[in-house]
């Protein structure tokens, strides 16, 4: 892999830095977890996908063993396609509904051989944790490209490409692999109707994860392993009325349904109305019929003469548990190889968190549990946001979370050692160079905490 290194504007660079150092005094608490890498380390890390693939199941349409049986078999179609070793799939000792796939992680070998393709960065990323190029991330390719043909995929990591580009790409490109073109630039630019589908299926990824396409879709769920623990420190019982205030893309959603067993009430919003439909139609393809989705602001969805039946907004503690996996600045996600997001956005993101989170205190019952979570790394929208809510919200009280398989959080802005202990957090801040790596350790950055509601 060309870039070795997650790439920040400077303002947002130096913001980083400075945050990095104050959750690394000694007030941070480091009994039981791994020697700290430097910051350069968690760019670095940043930079590159996790060497595993997390896979959550579906316990409630086949058993575990049936469906690993039907995953071996899988995978060995799909390795040997690409001439690799078939991984072992491995069970999470921790976690009943989640399958494990290490990866095979970067070949240094694969080089460019085929006809120059440019996809968008969002598309680069996903192949790199194991998608094919869908037609919609291509944005430029030369005009002789038939389906059949060998091509090499780069990402226009900087986002200049003009889309239906014919010549060489001048711009900052990232060389993602080499694979078979299903579509040819024809059917992708000049055909009538909008292209969809597999326009390039990699055979020969620069860096090897798990293939994704057509990966038992009714029964396997590709998703992080900190947001599958997000979902089980909530522990959503059956009959239970739940809340998921920021539902997009829906995998959360998804996952409490099933913890549920697909009873009691389920409750997902979203102001993005265009993401709900995939939402629902996750639902749809794996049975669940206990969740009702609704476009709605979540900062609005608290209402005190509103009624508890039916749609937002709903009055006062009417939710035994509510999930607030707030919009953020999703800087624990990886890989990153380029970020745009200004220093003003960064900052932005606090308040906006702290407004939903207040919705949701009003909205969860006395003795219900709020879960908060983000995927960053900044204290600004972890920590810092908690010790703000504790303050504000006195009846709020952080409590233990299990499963614990991440670390805990940071002593400082405004929480002492105990509160930071029942904090859970993963990915690069945990991760130093030469340290052994288990899927537990290499995730992407993700925070969870835990309150119950006392007064």
């Amino acid at each position: 892999m060309e870039q070795s290194i997650c790439v920040f504007k400077q303002e947002v660079y130096d913001f980083l830095l400075q945050d990095f150092e104050k959750i690394r005094t000694p007030q941070v608490v480091e009994e039981n977890r791994q020697s700290e890498p430097t910051f350069d380390q968690v760019l670095k890390t940043l930079a590159q996908p996790p060497m595993f693939t997390t896979l959550r199941i579906n316990v409630l349409k086949q058993p575990k063993q049936e469906i690993k049986q039907q995953l071996e078999k899988k995978l060995t179609e799909a390795y040997r396609k690409r001439k690799k070793d078939v991984p072992k799939i491995e069970e999470h000792p921790l976690l009943d509904d989640v399958l494990i796939i290490p990866n095979h992680g970067l070949d240094s070998h694969v080089q460019p051989v085929g006809k120059e393709v440019i996809v968008d960065l969002y598309c680069g990323l996903s192949v790199l944790r194991g998608s094919d190029v869908f037609a919609q991330g291509i944005m430029g390719a030369p005009t002789d490209v038939r389906e059949g043909d060998l091509v090499s995929v780069f990402a226009d990591v900087r986002g200049t490409c003009r889309k239906g580009l014919t010549q060489p790409f001048d711009g900052e490109k990232y060389f993602i692999g080499n694979g078979i073109a299903r579509q040819s630039r024809y059917s992708l630019f000049v055909a009538e109707g909008k292209a969809s589908g597999v326009a390039v299926e990699m055979t020969e990824p620069v860096f090897d994860a798990l293939p994704l396409s057509g990966l038992l879709p009714d029964l396997v769920f590709p998703q992080n392993l900190p947001s599958i623990v997000c979902g089980h420190v909530l522990d959503p019982q059956p009959d239970q009325t739940v809340l998921d205030m920021c539902s997009a893309p829906g995998g959360k959603t998804q996952h409490l349904s099933l913890l549920m067993k697909d009873t009691g009430r389920l409750v997902a919003l979203d102001k993005a109305s265009n993401k709900l439909k995939k939402i629902q139609q996750n639902l749809e393809s794996w049975g669940q019929t206990n969740c009702r989705v609704y476009t709605f602001d979540s900062t609005k969805c608290f209402n005190s003469t509103s009624e508890a039946d039916g749609g937002p907004p709903y009055p006062a503690e009417v939710f035994d548990r509510v999930l607030v996996d707030v919009s953020c600045s999703a800087l624990g996600q990886r890989p990153a190889l380029y970020n745009k997001i200004t220093l003003k956005e960064l900052q932005s993101y606090p308040a906006y968190q702290k407004k939903i989170f207040k919705n949701a205190y009003h909205l969860v019952k006395l003795g219900g549990c709020i879960v908060y979570s983000t995927c960053t790394i900044t204290s600004d929208e972890n920590e810092g946001l908690v010790s703000s809510i504790l303050k504000e919200f006195p009846g709020l009280k952080l409590t233990p979370q299990t499963p614990f398989i991440g670390q805990p959080g940071s002593a400082g802005c405004g929480l002492n050692q105990e509160q930071a202990y029942k904090l859970q957090k993963f990915g690069p801040l945990f991760m130093s160079e030469g340290q052994k790596l288990s899927s537990d350790i290499d995730t992407i950055g993700f925070f969870i905490a835990k309150f119950v509601k006392e007064f």
